[in-house]
């Protein structure tokens, strides 16, 4: 959640945030009112307790029908405090459920709008021309049958739509990915982590993901537990309630896992192929790290995505993402797009997000730092950037890197992760 104090003393610095992301503002007059119904409840309880406490002092020194007075004066006043308390409780849930409820701050860079008001940062590598090379490029699904690398076609009678098998080389091509993602996060000294998928509501919680993203998550009926569309989230919450060296920080993590999303709201866009599925693998880069260097560390993050994609020897290009397509939790998010060319155009293949202390808040997540005066606890930082999630990642080496005769081409960088193969060949049916 966002710093209460920044409510407090600049609540037009919130509205200005909410209308840049395109939502009401009414909410920051809502937790205005709940902080000042808030502090009017503790003061009432304070006053009531102290009465009583006073009280309680005199009726020992009290005797016959004074005492008896007081006795049932303290009865009185008993019923008093027990109901001050229920106010106050009352009052700091309305007040902590209207700061929840609130997205984390732009930064001022975010550029404000919808999903199609982002900003080209910077375009690496050029598109292949395939009419200048003399054939039609094949889309991933041709492909992936070509090769025998991705059987749609099971995958849906096992498991329904938007499921797929990976097999034979396209199973090897992912292995290949996670271990070529690995091992650049470990030589870039991440701690390499393999989460849980199913976590408890309040990682869900913590990280924003039972929020606007509700709709596309997947909880387990009968348990309190979801699965995660992200590794993102049991990161988040790998300190939660802990609190850091921050001699220790930054603490970089590179985790594997599967993600689950329902994709909720996509209903017919990309249902040929394996672009936008409900599971796939993914490897992502989370870190914890100051407040002051958050910034900074994002930028890293971003260069390290973009290393990995060039050494898939993809053309891509960086976008600053708009406010109103941010996630709950970021001020800003940047996306790598690598050219798909069958479509025609860029589609999302990372991201990385800034996401200060709007988790660490949630997750009582703290830092401690050495001042002149000893030592203060005080929030930190989490970012995240995916390294590489698989299925997308295969669709743009298949499509980019794929020859007339349909064998695709290996990037030299996954070469060594595939035994030293060079071209990918169709196999016979």
């Amino acid at each position: 959640m966002i710093d209460p104090r920044i409510l407090r003393d600049d609540p037009d610095r919130v509205r200005a945030s909410l209308t840049k992301r395109g939502l009401p503002t009414d909410v920051v007059d809502r937790a205005l009112a709940a902080d000042t119904a808030r502090r009017s409840a503790i003061a009432a309880y304070e006053t009531r307790r102290a009465e009583q406490k006073q009280l309680g002092k005199q009726i020992p020194q009290a005797q016959g029908e004074e005492k008896q007075a007081l006795l049932a004066q303290t009865k009185t006043l008993a019923a008093d405090v027990k109901a001050a308390e229920a106010a106050q409780v009352e009052a700091e849930a309305t007040w902590q459920g209207a700061l929840a409820s609130m997205p984390n701050l732009t930064s001022e860079e975010t550029p404000p709008g919808g999903e199609d008001d982002f900003v080209v940062l910077e375009t690496i590598g050029t598109p292949r021309d395939f009419a200048a090379e003399g054939f039609e490029p094949r889309d991933h699904v041709e492909l992936g049958k070509m090769l025998g690398a991705i059987d749609i076609e099971r995958g849906a009678k096992v498991s329904g739509s938007r499921f797929y098998f990976l097999t034979g080389i396209g199973a090897q091509l992912e292995l290949a990915l996670v271990n070529l993602a690995m091992e650049q996060a470990r030589a870039a000294g991440f701690i390499q982590v393999v989460p849980p998928s199913l976590v408890r509501p309040r990682a869900m919680e913590g990280t924003g993901f039972l929020g606007q993203a509700a709709d596309d998550v997947y909880r387990i009926e009968g348990e309190d537990l979801y699965l995660v569309g992200t590794s993102e989230v049991p990161m988040a919450a790998f300190h939660s309630d802990e609190i850091l060296d921050g001699d220790d920080l930054p603490l970089r993590y590179a985790a594997f896992s599967p993600c689950f999303r329902k994709e909720a709201g996509s209903h017919g866009k990309d249902t040929k192929g394996i672009i936008r599925v409900h599971w796939f693998d993914k490897v992502e880069m989370f870190v914890y790290t100051t407040l002051e260097d958050a910034e900074a560390e994002h930028q890293r993050l971003l260069g390290w995505e973009k290393a990995f994609l060039d050494k898939l020897e993809l053309a891509y290009q960086v976008i600053d993402v708009a406010a109103g397509d941010l996630g709950l939790s970021a001020i800003r998010k940047f996306d790598c797009e690598a050219w798909i060319p069958t479509q025609g155009k860029y589609r999302e293949l990372t991201s990385t997000s800034n996401c200060t202390d709007f988790q660490t808040r949630r997750l009582d997540t703290r830092g401690r730092f050495a001042t002149d005066n000893g030592t203060e606890m005080r929030p930190v930082a989490t970012l995240n950037g995916t390294l590489c999630a698989m299925t997308r990642t295969i669709v743009a080496i298949l499509e980019t890197h794929q020859q007339a005769d349909g064998s695709v081409r290996v990037p030299k960088a996954l070469q060594p992760y595939l035994g030293g193969l060079e071209v990918m060949e169709p196999v016979a049916r």
